[in-house]
């Protein structure tokens, strides 16, 4: 004999399909019992009609929903469970704000996308300024001319600030106006993007702590993002953590057969990036592989790594470099 049941009733049928018993809820129906209801049984939980039958006949099989073995849903019960149905997705959404990795996600996508309109608004007021200061090093003052650009409060204020001679040509008051705005625009979404990177911060020392205190949060958390999730990336092998950020790369290479990518974005760690070049794939896979043990350590809940643990793995960075002091040789044809 096997047991069915849905959100409606419960059914004891034997080998042939025949029905032995039944039970039906006859309680008051509503939407919110109806969606209660389904998620018992989305999490294979019994109602309480299949636990009365269950009662009677211990032996009977579990089978949970059969469409064939169930009556089909009438024009009442499909208006409650689409209603049910739109509670449900309610509730779901309202959970999701409880999810770290979806909310980390947003955060690291918000910087992101900032830090772009960002870096357009900051190039865009250094090209404009370099039409009429063309005496001053755009690149040495790049930050100091957005800057000093938003807190002056005319052309000349901003002159006198930047320690240059006045220009030929001057930007008329409506176009300084225009400057300032652009200005302060780019220094306020500065200020956004390091209170969102301090959110990311908190975050991911909370939620990868290890792996933070192996790659830094912001990074560990872009890893996170990237990988679709804490619980994922500590399934990723570690050669998968390598190239991590580097798909279109390697992509590239299975459909054109260029050079694999030996890194993705673990180069940003400065044990990688300020390594020699030819040592940089070595040093990528044993950061990669660390990263792979450290996430794993969080996810399953293992001792958090401190300074020991991370000096340790220093010092195998350091005995890379030190066995490749110099570049390889190329080979001879």
């Amino acid at each position: 004999m096997h047991l069915h049941w849905d959100w409606r009733l419960a059914r004891v049928v034997d080998a042939e399909g025949l029905i032995i018993d039944e039970s039906v809820w006859d309680g008051v129906r509503s939407s919110g019992l109806v969606a209660n209801r389904i998620e018992m049984v989305r999490r294979k939980r019994m109602t309480p009609e299949a636990r009365d039958l269950f009662e009677r006949f211990p032996e009977v099989d579990f089978s949970s929903i059969n469409p064939e073995i169930l009556p089909p849903f009438t024009s009442e019960e499909m208006t409650l469970l689409d209603q049910a149905s739109i509670i449900l997705a309610r509730r779901g959404l309202e959970e999701s704000a409880g999810d770290v990795d979806r909310r980390m996600e947003h955060l690291v996508h918000a910087v992101e996308e900032m830090r772009i309109s960002w870096t357009t608004m900051e190039s865009r007021v250094v090209e404009w300024v370099g039409l009429f200061l063309t005496g001053i090093d755009l690149d040495e003052q790049r930050r100091n001319i957005v800057n000093e650009a938003a807190s002056s409060s005319s052309f000349e204020d901003f002159i006198q600030r930047l320690e240059t001679d006045s220009p030929k040509h001057s930007p008329t008051g409506e176009e300084w106006v225009s400057i300032q705005g652009v200005s302060s625009s780019a220094v306020e979404m500065s200020g956004r993007i390091k209170d969102a990177e301090l959110a990311i911060r908190a975050h991911a020392e909370s939620h990868v702590p290890s792996l933070s205190a192996l790659l830094g949060p912001l990074l560990a958390a872009r890893m996170t993002v990237a990988a679709h999730g804490r619980a994922r990336l500590s399934r990723l092998p570690s050669s998968t953590v390598q190239v991590l950020g580097a798909e279109k790369a390697f992509f590239a290479h299975l459909r054109t057969g260029s050079p694999p990518p030996k890194h993705g974005m673990i180069f940003q760690h400065p044990w990688i990036s300020r390594s020699p070049r030819w040592v940089r794939g070595k040093i990528s896979r044993l950061v990669a592989g660390k990263a792979s043990i450290a996430v794993r350590v969080d996810e399953y809940g293992g001792k958090v790594w401190g300074d020991e643990e991370i000096a340790a793995i220093e010092r195998a960075v350091q005995a890379v470099r030190s066995r490749h002091p110099k570049p390889p040789s190329k080979r001879r044809r």
